[in-house]
């Protein structure tokens, strides 16, 4: 159903919002306008810088194994025949950072041809183990990818230097890459054309939800401790749309205290829940309420609204069913029940611990939640199922309130950005904070890595802090403090006699001994800092040997502060010599649209081999 389904913007975008300087959207109904971004020249590039970061992180992953080929070159022999030569220099924990502008194609015949993609996941098909099934819905997310990376290039994006100095929300739209690990990682299967440039992140265009009131026997409202529900609506909505909201139901002849309101993704409601759920729509246990006025800036996660209209007020997360980078992003009304009270036991714990508060860290709590149960496909679907995950949402804080004068927010996953020209966001930023590089990365450590280690030492907990789930909190380009985001379906507690509250008991998780410190060795040093330390050694910023010098100082100070855990640091060593593998993409080739089992995510987990830990060469001395 290619259309826009936005209603058209009333108003003036908020201040600052990219919004304002968005190119305008295509007519929806033109056919041609819609792949206007789609060229020879910009798929090329597109397709070229793919294939670089195929080739790297399949071979990170070892799923490639790339062979010496002269000084500085290697070559990929491909189970087709082809073959693939390029420049690259091997960095600590397997970073491959390859040189695009030096990859070669020859064919099984030997003859040079075009860089392709998808001819190159065609190559490599049996090395990569796709089966049939998984194939083609992989090549769908690879052609969604370079889609997105070409809407992108002929949008064009703002230099680096010019990104860093801008607001959140520009920060936020102007990010050119997704999951640094993920080579599939804008699928977005299920999103038009049109729809494509309405929501997609990049697109960085205002949205207004749909608002639907769902029977409060079929619907469950949880929220915080020290929230209530009716100031807390008649706050995030206005007394105006309550009214008018409750004028809709009592139009009907329907009572508004039977009703829990839910806010819906545009696209949800047009292709699913008016659809899959048109039986409950008749039965008025679902009623469409129309658009809210405030308008919304989808966040990297897609799924996810920052409220241009009125900053302070809470993000929305709504549940979208589209196939994104091995899930389909649906909200679970179950785990939405006990999402506030997870928040509330976290933002307790940061807060009586004296050392997380030194930090700075904050948590943008998820404060209230909603989800809807229908009675059909609750009982004809598991409780897995996407159809149990289509009607459901939750506020979570706005970072907005947390600022205090001179600061500013960034998106931590912005730290890895570079433009066009291959200019830095992070150098950007270091040279507008004239601290030395190592200087500035001790700060940035001791503001994201350090509350991450005591969280773990002192607490068996663990967070999902890729750069999505992270905020920054800058002044004059200096990491301040990190607000952590995502908390419910994101944390776990991997001790198993830790007292929980029986409504906080689903974040408990069973991790063997040997496999916990992997939490920060594959989602902080794997999956971030390898980048950071890619980009800013290839940029002559910082030496790799003192990048991962200052990370090794970072913890080895943190633990000097904490004597008390000393048989803890032990018996975790994070200065172990070599740590194991986990490898994301291992996961998505497999099973895209499951990629983990979130009942046994430790269980799911795709280990090859180990790497050398970098900080290792730096373990202190000891006392």
């Amino acid at each position: 159903m290619s259309v826009d389904h936005s209603p058209p913007a009333t108003g003036a975008p908020a201040a600052g919002s990219p919004a304002s300087g968005a190119p305008e959207s295509p007519d929806p109904t033109d056919p041609v306008g819609a792949v206007d971004h789609l060229s020879p020249e910009v798929w090329a590039r597109a397709g070229r810088l793919l294939v670089r970061k195929a080739l790297a992180e399949f071979a990170h992953e070892r799923l490639l194994v790339p062979e010496p080929d002269g000084e500085g070159w290697y070559t990929v022999r491909a189970d087709s025949g082809a073959e693939y030569r390029f420049t690259a220099r091997l960095m600590a924990l397997d970073h491959w950072r390859i040189d695009a502008d030096s990859i070669v194609r020859r064919s099984p015949e030997g003859r040079v041809t075009e860089l392709d993609a998808l001819e190159l996941v065609l190559d490599l098909r049996g090395t990569l183990g796709l089966s049939e099934e998984v194939l083609p819905v992989y090549l769908e997310e690879i052609t969604s990818t370079l889609a997105s990376s070409a809407f992108r290039m002929v949008k064009g994006q703002p230099a680096a230097a010019e990104l860093a100095r801008s607001d959140f929300q520009a920060v936020e739209a102007g990010m050119t890459e997704g999951h640094p690990c993920f080579v599939a990682n804008n699928g977005r299967l299920g999103l038009d054309a049109a729809e494509y440039r309405a929501y997609a992140p990049e697109a960085g265009r205002p949205v207004r939800l749909v608002w639907v009131a769902a029977r409060r026997s079929h619907t469950t409202f949880s929220h915080s401790a020290d929230t209530d529900p009716e100031t807390f609506l008649r706050s995030e909505l206005g007394p105006e749309l309550l009214r008018a909201f409750h004028e809709r139901l009592t139009g009907l002849g329907l009572e508004p205290a039977d009703y829990h309101l839910v806010p819906v993704h545009p696209w949800q409601w047009w292709n699913r829940i008016a659809v899959t759920f048109a039986a409950d729509v008749a039965r008025r246990d679902l009623v469409c309420l129309g658009h809210g006025p405030d308008e919304y800036q989808a966040q990297q996660s897609i799924r996810t609204f920052f409220n241009t209209s009125h900053p302070e007020r809470h993000y929305v997360k709504t549940a979208l069913s589209v196939l994104n980078m091995g899930f389909l992003r649906g909200l679970s009304a179950e785990y939405m029940e006990a999402t506030p009270a997870i928040n509330d036991w976290l933002a307790d714990l940061v807060e009586g611990d004296e050392r997380l508060r030194r930090t700075g860290v904050g948590v943008l709590r998820e404060r209230a939640a909603v989800g809807y149960r229908t009675s059909h496909y609750a009982r004809a679907a598991p409780r897995r199922s996407p159809y149990r995950k289509m009607i459901a949402g939750l506020w979570r804080e706005s970072p907005v309130s947390r600022l205090e004068p001179g600061e500013r927010l960034a998106t931590m996953a912005s730290l890895l950005h570079t433009d066009a020209r291959g200019a830095s966001f992070a150098e950007a930023l270091i040279a507008e904070s004239g601290l030395r590089p190592g200087e500035w990365l001790r700060r940035y450590l001791d503001a994201y890595l350090v509350p991450l280690l005591h969280s773990f030492y002192a607490h068996d907990l663990v967070f999902m802090p890729h750069g999505e789930n992270v905020i920054l909190v800058l002044r004059e380009g200096v990491p301040q403090r990190v607000l952590m985001k995502d908390i419910a379906e994101e944390i776990a507690v991997m001790n198993p006699e830790v007292d929980l509250p029986d409504d906080v008991e689903r974040i408990r998780a069973e991790v063997p001994e040997d496999m916990r410190l992997l939490s920060l060795f594959t989602d902080v040093f794997d999956c971030f800092l390898r980048f950071l330390n890619g980009i800013l050694a290839d940029r002559g910023v910082l030496a790799e040997d003192d990048f991962w010098r200052t990370v090794a100082a970072c913890a080895a100070d943190y633990q000097a502060s904490v004597p008390h855990l000393a048989e803890r640091f032990e018996r975790y060593d994070l200065f172990t010599d070599r740590f194991a593998l986990s490898c994301l993409n291992r996961l998505q080739l497999r099973d895209n649209e499951q990629m983990v089992d979130l009942d046994d995510p430790a269980g799911a987990l795709q280990l090859v081999g180990t790497l050398e830990n970098p900080i290792a060469a730096y373990r202190p001395a000891a006392v």
